[in-house]
């Protein structure tokens, strides 16, 4: 260890020289006293990391300058632990901060809103409490967003273990390995592995196996597996027999392919309870209420319809995606893929709408599209709204009913009168149809807009997803011709006439054309930006098996040949442990998909056209019963039953608030489902978004329309009969 003296000598030396480089530079240096970062570094984590982080961490950061409170030492531990597994430039007082400031600006100017415009106490007390309700979830948003990267790493974490031992397998070198694998892995997995090599480089740690066990304690409490896999990975470097080095990286993949089944397995047989709850909490339960609340809006009429909707549309459905979440945070490591779009920026152009004219190709955003179809429904489902405010004549159809505005029996508006003599509705079954709109804007502008801007990319993702299935079998067909000592150049040739017809064919046949027409090298007949076989054909996994193979052949066909057999091999292991896994998830996710696709807004429909039916009835014999009981009857009989009836919340607003809960809970299942299934697979969450948002609104919107027709059909034929 260095002495006082010696560090003191250190001091006065740097000084002598940074005095020297200001003379020369005529330029004075400051003191850095922060660890270095690599430009490279720095660009990958600005690129990756989402934009509601960066906020994020603007906010916090400000509210520290502004009301700064410190945890204590356990809980600020905790959050330090999240912030440097999420990256994010923030401290535990400033988290801590945040969710105490924004809970008070809520609660100030939300009350103050509530108050002016809606002169209302009850929105006052309910930003009052849900600014209360926001102050644990916000503390708690660092490790919320440090589960969802450990999601979305454990996603990629066998696929790391397989990058890692596929170059280990040709070149025992630990440094290479990992950089390899973080070239062909998808954040954030390829940003963490990315950090333990800079932290090499700006010599936080002295080497690669010091600054990796570092990283592998992160997940000491989540995925035992993945540090036991590059522990025996980093064992194989100390192995002196070839034999047994190769078998401890065989072994690293083994381990965690078969922890990955196990723990999958109880999270599947743990997941039935939890669902069963959602199910229950989330959709029977509150639309099976539906049904009896307007006989209690009947009894309770200081009950608005505003009311429902802050119970169904806002508290309800953050119940629900709070319940969700939790059930995806006990995910164990798994399988899932990742939205190459992000991967190829090349890709991305097929998120939007191409349209050629001539040589040029204009894109469209899907937003534009969106929106116009969403806004177009959205005019016609405020129309009965509209036609009130601006004052023109209700109309109706059917036989005559001087009961209502429009003497009809079905009338699009039909205002009543309220008891302090003003004016409630619109009950009529036009405009009870025509709400019907609202959840069909919304439902189809989130559907259409999802939709287009995943379905190309999902293709292109499916076809190479094909393809890697078929390059097992390839790749063990090049390793055998290789084995036979034939050039490279050649063997890619015959691979490619006897896979002709298939989509591996196909890629050699590319391969083995470039070779022969343009004089490529076998690395530039792969790889070429413009002519390359992998610009066809976008796969990591496709990709760093193109590169073991031009890697290894440099070493001469026979290991190239061990090599890609090998590789085969990995393949056909890890797809054979995700459809085992699949397998185990297939009860869970086709009963989610039912509720989805079709219990949700069929159960909805129905429950729309009953409640549509007892308003028309309550409201028909609120009409009715003072011309029922006649002179002969009493007035304070009749006061007493049209007390009991009352007037009740209006039918299009009942439809509105479940037609909007349905869309809010076909798109909250949707995420779940995806994320128990697939992990943190975005494109394929986008990609089903898009299908379950417009079938299950389309779906919804023509049981209700028939049940509501049908039955205020009936309830109007039997009031008829029963007045007459």
């Amino acid at each position: 260890m260095p002495s006082e003296i010696d560090k003191q000598k250190l001091l006065s030396l740097m000084e002598v020289y940074k005095n020297h480089l200001e003379k020369e530079l005529g330029a004075k240096i400051e003191d850095v006293k922060s660890q270095p970062i690599t430009r490279e570094y720095q660009e990958f984590k600005a690129d990756f990391l989402p934009k509601h982080m960066t906020w994020y961490e603007k906010l916090c950061n400000l509210s520290e300058k502004t009301l700064k409170i410190k945890p204590d030492a356990k809980r600020a531990a905790e959050i330090q632990e999240a912030i440097e597994i999420t990256h994010l430039g923030i401290t535990p007082a400033g988290a801590v901060s945040f969710s105490y400031l924004m809970p008070i600006v809520v609660a100030v100017f939300g009350s103050l809103f509530a108050f002016v415009v809606f002169n209302s106490m009850f929105f006052v007390f309910l930003f009052l409490i849900a600014s209360l309700l926001m102050i644990k979830p916000f503390g708690r948003l660092p490790e919320f967003m440090a589960n969802n990267w450990r999601l979305k790493a454990s996603n990629q974490m066998v696929l790391s273990v397989f990058y890692t031992v596929t170059y280990m397998r040709h070149t025992s070198n630990l440094e290479k390995a990992i950089e390899f694998a973080s070239q062909h892995l998808a954040p954030p997995l390829s940003l963490d592995l990315k950090k333990v090599l800079w932290d090499v480089e700006t010599e936080k740690y002295s080497s690669v196996k010091e600054s990796l066990d570092i990283y592998l304690e992160t997940w000491k409490k989540w995925n035992i597996e993945f540090i036991e896999a590059f522990h025996l990975i980093e064992s194989s470097l100390y192995e002196g027999d070839e034999a047994r080095r190769l078998n401890a990286l065989d072994k690293a993949l083994d381990v965690i392919l078969d922890e990955t089944y196990e723990k999958m397995l109880h999270y599947a047989h743990n997941l039935q309870n939890p669902i069963t709850m959602l199910h229950m909490l989330g959709i029977i339960l509150p639309i099976l209420g539906l049904v009896i609340l307007p006989l209690v809006v009947s009894f309770m009429q200081e009950a608005k319809w505003y009311h429902l909707a802050v119970i169904y549309n806002l508290l309800l459905t953050v119940t629900v995606y709070y319940l969700g979440k939790n059930i995806l945070s006990r995910r164990p490591t798994g399988y899932g893929d990742t939205d190459i779009s992000e991967e190829n920026p090349e890709l991305k152009k097929y998120k939007n709408i191409l349209v050629k004219l001539g040589n040029k190709e204009i894109q469209i955003t899907p937003l534009i599209i969106s929106i116009f179809v969403g806004s177009l429904f959205l005019l016609i489902g405020l129309s009965p709204l509209l036609w009130h405010v601006v004052g023109l004549p209700d109309f109706g159809i059917g036989g005559e009913d001087l009961t209502t505005s429009c003497s009809r029996r079905f009338c699009f508006l039909e205002y009543r009168s309220d008891k302090a003599g003003g004016e409630i509705g619109p009950y009529g079954l036009g405009a009870s149809l025509a709400s019907l709109f609202v959840p069909l804007s919304i439902g189809l502008a989130v559907g259409i807009y999802y939709r287009m801007r995943s379905k190309n990319i999902y293709k292109i993702r499916e076809k190479a997803k094909q393809l890697e299935l078929e390059f097992a079998a390839a790749l063990f067909q090049l390793g055998n011709r290789l084995g036979d000592n034939l050039p490279v150049e050649i063997a890619v040739g015959k691979v490619a006439s006897v896979m002709e017809g298939t989509i591996s064919g196909s890629f050699f046949q590319l391969v083995s054309l470039n070779i022969r027409r343009l004089g490529m090298s076998i690395e530039k007949a792969i790889f070429d930006p413009a002519h390359g076989a992998l610009a066809a054909f976008p796969s990591n996994l496709i990709e760093s098996s193109m590169k073991v193979l031009t890697q290894a052949i440099k070493k001469g066909p026979l290991i190239a040949a061990q090599a890609l057999t090998n590789v085969s091999r990995y393949i056909k292991e890890i797809h054979k442990v995700n459809e085992r896994l699949k397998d185990l998830m297939a009860d869970v996710i086709s009963s989610m998909r039912s509720q989805i696709k079709f219990l949700t807004p069929a159960i909805a429909g129905i429950v729309i056209g009953i409640t549509s039916m007892i308003t028309s009835i309550l409201g028909k014999l609120s009409q009715q019963i003072p011309q029922t009981i006649g002179a002969g009857g009493s007035e304070g009989t009749s006061s007493a039953l049209l007390d009991i009836f009352g007037v009740g919340i209006p039918t299009y607003y009942f439809q509105v608030i479940v037609g909007v809960y349905v869309v809010q809970i076909t798109y909250i299942l949707t995420v779940i489902s995806n994320g128990v299934e697939n992990g943190a697979d975005k494109l394929t969450e986008k990609y089903q978004l898009g299908s379950n948002m417009i079938r299950s609104t389309v779906l919804y919107i023509v049981i209700s329309a028939i049940v509501m027709i049908m039955f205020n059909y009936i309830a109007g034929e039997i009031l008829t009969r029963t007045i007459t």
